[in-house]
């Protein structure tokens, strides 16, 4: 597909996303919401590509809404905004219900949107001073689409008050509340990244997959049920090509040959 809005560089097993409106902080706007949805569901079945890394362009990582978006939703009807806000949500369940392991190289500052991406990722890394906010209270708004993916990372008094504050706060604050895993210098950072891919890589492919299944079903089902359904899960993958081959590799003392 010939994405406008966004870059996807491929290395070997790895897929490079970039967020590409340097020019408006590589805010949201329809364009960009369906071409990165179109991707991430197409990097999901795609067996050549192992890790996803999410980024943005320029200075900034994403600054939330488009004005120029925004000036257009002033006079949609009730109707409309639903199948926007619909439209949003499915690109953050594309990311995050994306088989493979996803992490979010977060380059510049965030805002609305834009922090929903970093909470829908696997690993989130970021550069010192980067600013943060869930500014859509100061437009009379709530940031109800992200909620279900902000409350996966932050407990209920940090989203309570940053919610109805709209308080910036920076990458060391974003770090010690839970919605960013590592704070590394700009000069590190791919540094520390190459590093988890290295160790993804080390880790079955299908046992990502089932992981993220896994976690998933814990949030949506009762405990009992849940249970069934580890026991089925680790009898099915220790009697599958890749269980047999991960435990038969550390009994013979071997690298498994999907790290090789």
């Amino acid at each position: 597909m010939d994405y406008k809005t966004i870059e996807i560089h491929r290395e070997k097993d790895i897929a490079k996303v970039y967020l590409n409106r340097p020019d408006v902080h590589n805010a949201f706007n329809e364009q960009l919401i369906k071409e990165l949805t179109s991707c991430f569901k197409d990097l999901s079945k795609d067996d050549k590509i192992r890790i996803i890394v999410l980024t943005g362009k320029g200075k900034s990582f994403c600054a939330g809404a488009d004005l120029n978006w925004m000036k257009s939703m002033v006079n949609y009807s009730k109707k409309e905004n639903i199948e926007d806000s619909r439209l949003l949500i499915g690109l953050f369940d594309s990311i995050y219900n994306c088989f493979k392991p996803v992490i979010c190289r977060v380059n510049g500052h965030a805002f609305g949107g834009g922090v929903g991406l970093i909470a829908v990722s696997d690993i989130t890394i970021a550069i010192p001073n980067c600013k943060f906010a869930f500014s859509e209270v100061k437009l009379g708004i709530i940031p109800s689409t992200i909620s279900t993916y902000i409350g996966r990372r932050l407990n209920r008094s940090s989203m309570r008050r940053l919610f109805i504050t709209g308080e910036r706060f920076d990458s060391e604050y974003a770090n010690k509340i839970g919605l960013i895993d590592y704070v590394v210098s700009e000069d590190e950072i791919d540094k520390k990244i190459n590093s988890y891919i290295e160790m993804l890589r080390s880790s079955g492919p299908i046992a990502i997959k089932e992981v993220k299944k896994l976690i998933d079903s814990y949030e949506k089902m009762d405990m009992e049920e849940y249970k069934e359904q580890t026991v089925k899960i680790i009898s099915d993958l220790r009697v599958s090509e890749e269980g047999q081959e991960g435990i038969n590799a550390f009994l013979e003392k071997r690298r498994p040959k999907w790290s090789e």
